[in-house]
């Protein structure tokens, strides 16, 4: 027991610092449409433990570590341990429908600041096994449970560090070729991790994905 903890918290850790390491399980998609600057992919519904933190946007991550490692390590109502899952996703705690509820892929733009800082929600997938009815209930009350709907996503891949500065970039990037292509974006931006922090830059996978509404694109890649 105390090995599978280890193992877990381990986990945990590598995807709040910028990634994911042992993931049984990478959240799915169907590839829509291809772009020269990004994919079109519809994601199915799925569930979310999340937990929001006022901090900056490196630290965001590392700060939320603590509680959502112990949730799945162990410390619901079940005493479950809960397998891992990819990616870790970052986003604003302001974003429109997107605010913690028990009702609503894991997003990152700046939300609500306090002293300086911006106010973030850190999420990771539930393992698509877990429905409403059987996901352990936190024990933490900060760390809620979301349904997250079904919907058409506008994904950007890139590789390198994991700065802001790297994100902002891609972040232009996908919103103005989103724009060119004719899609009109629902809600903000969102940053999300794959790769354990020791991973060479150059092989890590991140991406930047904003949700786009439901029609029909133009000038896709034949």
């Amino acid at each position: 027991m105390k090995t599978i903890s280890l193992i877990i918290l381990m986990s945990v850790s590598a995807l709040l610092s910028g990634g994911n390491v042992m993931a049984t399980e990478e959240l799915s998609y169907v590839m829509v449409q291809e772009y020269e600057d990004f994919e079109l992919r519809r994601y199915d519904s799925y569930l979310a433990a999340e937990i929001e933190i006022t901090s900056d946007f490196k630290s965001a991550g590392n700060k939320a570590f603590q509680s959502l490692a112990g949730y799945i390590g162990g410390n619901n109502r079940k005493k479950e341990e809960i397998s891992m899952t990819s990616p870790v996703k970052q986003q604003p705690a302001t974003e429109q429908g997107e605010k913690i509820s028990m009702t609503s892929p894991v997003k990152q733009t700046p939300g609500s600041t306090e002293n300086g800082k911006n106010s973030y929600i850190i999420s990771f997938v539930m393992p698509s096994k877990y429905t409403m009815k059987n996901i352990p209930e936190p024990t933490n009350p900060r760390i809620k449970i979301r349904e997250v709907p079904g919907r058409l996503v506008a994904a950007r891949q890139y590789s390198g560090t994991w700065s802001e500065k790297n994100y902002r970039k891609n972040e232009t990037i996908l919103l103005d070729a989103v724009e060119a292509a004719g899609l009109k974006t629902s809600g903000k931006p969102i940053y999300a991790r794959y790769n354990p922090p020791w991973s060479p830059w150059f092989m890590r996978r991140n991406e930047v994905l904003v949700e786009v509404e439901d029609q029909v694109p133009r000038n896709k890649i034949q």
